[in-house]
């Protein structure tokens, strides 16, 4: 077959995939997330089955506790977060407005600086303005988030639905990879499964490590900050986690807010936010030495440009289904695009009119 006509080939199967997925995006949803929940539990339900177990009572052990655990740290954590999160809203206006009062003597020497006088108030409005572009920039996602999965007859179909959805593919897994494994062109069958393990890699070093840490330090931050008195700590502490799943990102905003809030609260008060300080920083160095390495060992993750860009572009398209749906697509992407980078440099595009003792010495 030529090279046109395997582009051609390709190019309708990814058409047509996107196609099937903005078709039934409505209805997608659970179906995903049971897909998620069964690729992470894969691994335990493949080890207990290698040791001779029934693979339809593994998966039914194994499902029924994941389903429990989550049940349980949600009915935990949800009452704590709503009345943290009511509070905080309710006392922000206050907190800007000490902020304002502490920066006004070194915002008024700027200003004498310059030449130019501005306000609170005129902050305020300011702020309002960049608020409602950020709101409108942030509209497709939110929009799209509210229209695919978050309505409530939707959200009780989708909580129905995934667990029935991660039982079945668990049970039928190995006869789903036989399937598409049978089904792979067989000229390009190696090329095919090495890249998918490639992405197989990227995206179970995310899942299962990434996440697994992000749960991990957000839990830990939430306890420690609250046992410490911060206000709004769980809240912070696991926004923090969450945030971690953006490396670097979410352990800087909130040490940022962390201290800001242990500020104002103590009105300054140097041990408290030295605790504070010093939670941000154990965890950082249990984090770096110890969670990290052992839970994602030598995976390659993903850049943290890529993972904001692959949220907020499946966020904006396809909205709570498409942030699901982003890394991998993205951890996809990412692995293709070397494998045909390689390869156009090893083609003659690449080495067009190069002599070929350059061309070994390029190679």
């Amino acid at each position: 077959m030529k090279a046109s006509q395997q582009a051609t080939f390709w190019a309708l199967a990814l058409g047509g995939l996107i196609g099937i997925i903005f078709l039934f995006k409505s209805i997608l949803l659970p179906f995903v997330l049971g897909g998620a929940i069964a690729y992470l539990l894969n691994p335990v339900v493949n080890k207990l089955v290698r040791k001779g177990m029934s693979r339809r009572w593994v998966v039914l052990t194994i499902l029924g506790l994941f389903i429990t655990l989550i049940t349980v740290l949600l009915a935990i954590i949800l009452p704590i977060l709503v009345k943290e999160a009511i509070g905080f809203v309710k006392d922000a206006p206050d907190y800007a407005h000490r902020i304002w009062t502490l920066l006004e003597p070194q915002i008024i020497w700027v200003q004498e600086k310059i030449g130019q006088q501005i306000t609170f108030d005129e902050i305020q409005e300011a702020a309002k303005e960049n608020i409602g572009k950020a709101l409108q920039v942030s509209k497709g996602v939110l929009g799209g988030i509210t229209s695919g999965g978050l309505a409530i007859v939707d959200f009780f179909t989708t909580l129905l639905i995934t667990p029935v959805v991660s039982y079945f593919l668990l049970k039928e897994w190995p006869r789903v990879t036989t399937f598409v494994k049978d089904l792979l062109p067989k000229a390009h069958a190696a090329t095919i499964l090495d890249l998918g393990n490639q992405i197989d890699k990227k995206i179970s070093g995310f899942l299962r490590g990434q996440i697994t840490v992000c749960f991990l330090l957000g839990l830990a931050y939430a306890i420690a900050l609250s046992i410490a008195g911060l206000n709004y700590g769980f809240l912070i502490g696991l926004g923090t986690g969450i945030l971690s799943i953006i490396p670097f990102v979410g352990s800087a905003l909130g040490l940022v807010t962390s201290m800001g809030v242990a500020y104002l609260q103590s009105e300054g008060d140097p041990v408290f936010m030295g605790i504070v300080l010093g939670i941000f920083l154990i965890g950082q160095f249990i984090e770096g030495n110890f969670i990290t390495p052992k839970i994602m060992g030598e995976s390659v993750g993903l850049h943290p440009l890529w993972i904001i860009f692959a949220l907020m572009a499946g966020g904006s398209l396809l909205g709570l289904l498409g942030m699901f749906l982003s890394i991998p697509v993205a951890a996809s992407v990412g692995v293709i695009a070397a494998f045909l980078i390689e390869r156009y440099k090893s083609s003659i595009y690449y080495r067009l009119d190069v002599a070929p003792e350059q061309a070994e010495e390029i190679k």
